[in-house]
């Protein structure tokens, strides 16, 4: 295992900018977009909605494997959830995630966020309990799609 050791953070709109948009609900009755941050970059690639359910896994969180969707954004929308944890690393010079830089974040139960295009980021990862979620990305069946790297592991841990 690398000697690599990040400390999970809060999650906040300042701090996630540069991957993409924490989503939260209005504060007050009434209806909130979040549009802006759905991208496609493929003219034949077609809106998907999944769900999701994840199980909780132990602390500290060690991350081997990071994936990115090169053209699309990705939306988590947390339906039953309670902390979850969000992994994201720029691009290196050479290629592939640059792990050395890599963030993690623990978003609350009424966190969800909206990955941008071509942002690397580690699986759905729930600390709690079971969780569920609502998973939209923009999809055309080709390899294109998403994809995956195995990386130098490392080890994100998270304050109780």
């Amino acid at each position: 295992m690398s000697g690599l050791d990040i400390r999970a953070r809060p999650l906040t709109a300042e701090a996630f900018a540069p991957f993409g948009q924490v989503l939260a609900p209005p504060l007050e009755p009434g209806r909130q977009y979040f549009d802006e941050a759905l991208a496609s970059a493929r003219p034949l690639a077609r809106p998907s909605l999944s769900l999701s359910s994840r199980l909780p896994v132990p602390l500290p969180v060690r991350v081997a494997m990071l994936e990115r969707h090169r053209f699309s954004s990705q939306t988590f929308v947390p339906l039953d959830v309670s902390r979850w944890l969000i992994v994201v690393a720029s691009h290196a010079a050479g290629g592939g995630p640059d792990c050395g830089r890599a963030r993690a974040f623990v978003a609350d139960p009424g966190q969800g966020v909206t990955y941008a295009m071509d942002t690397w980021h580690h699986g759905s990862t729930v600390l709690d309990r079971p969780a569920r979620f609502a998973v939209f990305m923009w999809r055309d069946g080709t390899p294109d799609d998403e994809e995956f790297v195995d990386v130098p592991p490392f080890v994100v841990r998270v304050d109780n």
